[in-house]
């Protein structure tokens, strides 16, 4: 067994992919269906037993199989959104669903509408790369991201106007349903146009939701010009790369069984209410315990962390085993000492794809003579802008059910969110750059955890992604917690 000197015996023992002879079984036929079984074993606690068995085959394809990987992850990642669709009600079906009742054309398949929707999306995604690429001056080659989100608005306001109804309606609808969540997947393709070496088209489209990253809106693994450059590329490489995302799926497992006891220990045993319950009771008059109130804030809080942390492990430990050395996309954010390290690393993807589309483009035009102002508004139009954007588009949903107008309405308290936290970042990235760090002393690093903390939970109040109470509603509730009012 490895040992690293100045880390602790247990993190030794867990270096299981630095053992050289656990590699060298790895690359064997019989560790590869060790590995095979122990990683459908981990993804079976998400998934049913055969979807797990067809996430993990595909990924190990894939790695062993490299003259077929393009066509391999085109097919795997296309066989899991259509079999999405047939096997289960998708957020897709159900708002195609209800804007069908809307129009009164109830009598119409919403799942057929639904794979036609997805259909269309590729040959659209597929055509948009191929004009990038001869016509580099088009505005979605030169500014892919604004391109996208004015065509999404486009559409919004197409299907909120009373211009269609009917099938024509519902159709434009079941497109801009499939639309969405695909936004920022599109944008990365779009970008990789640029490249050199970019990757060919069957490859770009199999990274559209690829088969090892869920439904997320959030691209994990980024685009194919970052897959490329992660794929390992020796066998021994290849090894080490799928025992670390072995020991990411049962590390997942791990988090996704601490929540279930939390959940009985919180919900079950100590009765502790959600947020939106306790905002509920206190708009009331019946207002619960200022302690019982901060308990709904911690544990909703800890119960979002956690679920952020093992979907992400799920997803990376996907991806390792087709090959890709990925970052993880949660590492220690308990160890946040000022709040730019907490966004860096609470959620590694999601804040990679604002500062991929939001921060680099505002960094290098703006404020260039001054320095600070200029790392500052990058970093809120980042963490600001950039998130509000992300869940607006992402929620395209409300719209069917709300209307545009009331949908925004509805997100004035996330947009509060947005606006506070990329303040605090800001001024924290400001900050470091200017040279600060924390006290290392154990009174520093206590303090620094409270105040990253304390600000984590306190605006979680605004963030719980409930749509049940106003701006003022959850102000007046925080400073209850407080005592005032």
């Amino acid at each position: 067994m490895s040992v690293t000197p100045g880390r602790s015996a247990l993190r030794n023992f867990l270096a299981i992919d630095e053992r050289q002879q656990l590699a060298a079984l790895a690359q064997t036929v019989r560790g590869r269906v060790l590995l095979f079984a122990v990683a459908v074993l981990a993804v079976s606690s998400y998934n049913s037993w055969w979807e797990a068995a067809f996430v993990v085959g595909a990924a190990m394809a894939f790695a062993y199989l490299e003259k077929q990987r393009n066509l391999i992850l085109f097919a795997a990642t296309y066989a899991m959104a259509f079999s999405a669709l047939c096997l289960s009600k998708t957020a897709i079906e159900e708002n195609i669903a209800v804007v069908a009742a809307q129009e009164g054309v109830g009598n119409v398949s919403t799942l057929l509408l639904a794979h036609l929707a997805l259909i269309t999306f590729m040959v659209f995604s597929w055509s948009a790369l191929m004009a990038v690429r001869k016509h580099k001056s088009f505005i979605l080659a030169r500014r892919p991201v604004i391109a996208l989100l004015a065509l999404y608005v486009t559409l919004c306001g197409l299907t909120a106007l009373d211009l269609l109804h009917g099938l024509p309606r519902l159709a434009l609808w079941s497109f801009l349903s499939v639309y969405t969540p695909y936004i920022w997947f599109l944008a990365y393709a779009i970008v990789d146009q640029r490249a050199r070496d970019r990757s060919p088209d069957v490859f770009q489209l199999g990274t559209f939701h690829p088969f090892w990253g869920g439904p997320s809106s959030i691209p994990f693994g980024k685009g194919a010009g970052f897959l490329r450059k992660t794929l390992s590329k020796t066998p021994a490489d290849l090894a080490v790369t799928q025992i670390k995302g072995v020991k990411l799926l049962l590390w997942s497992n791990l988090l996704l069984g601490l929540k279930m006891v939390l959940t009985w220990l919180c919900e079950e045993q100590l009765n502790i209410p959600s947020v939106e319950l306790a905002v509920s009771a206190f708009l009331d008059g019946q207002a619960f315990p200022i302690a019982l109130g901060w308990s709904a804030l911690l544990w909703s809080t800890a119960k979002f962390c956690l679920r952020t942390a093992y979907w992400g492990h799920l997803f990376i430990g996907g991806a390792r085993l087709a090959g890709f050395r990925l970052p993880r996309a949660t590492w220690r954010p308990l160890e946040a000492r000022t709040l730019i390290e907490y966004f860096n690393r609470f959620s590694y993807y999601f804040k990679e794809l604002l500062v991929d589309f939001f921060f680099v483009p505002t960094f290098f035009r703006v404020f260039r003579k001054h320095p600070r102002l200029r790392m500052f508004f990058a970093t809120f139009m980042a963490a600001g802008v950039g998130n509000a954007i992300f869940h607006l588009v992402r929620e395209v949903d409300l719209v069917a059910t709300m209307g545009l107008s009331g949908s925004l309405v509805s997100f004035a308290s996330y947009a509060f969110y947005c606006v506070i936290l990329a303040t605090g970042i800001g001024i924290s990235q400001v900050r470091a750059n200017a040279g600060y760090r924390p006290s290392p002393t154990l009174a520093g690093r206590l303090w620094s955890f409270l105040t990253v903390w304390g600000f984590v939970v306190c605006l979680h109040v605004f963030s719980d992604e409930s749509r049940r109470h106003t701006l003022f509603e959850r102000c007046s509730f925080l400073a209850s917690l407080f005592g005032v009012g």
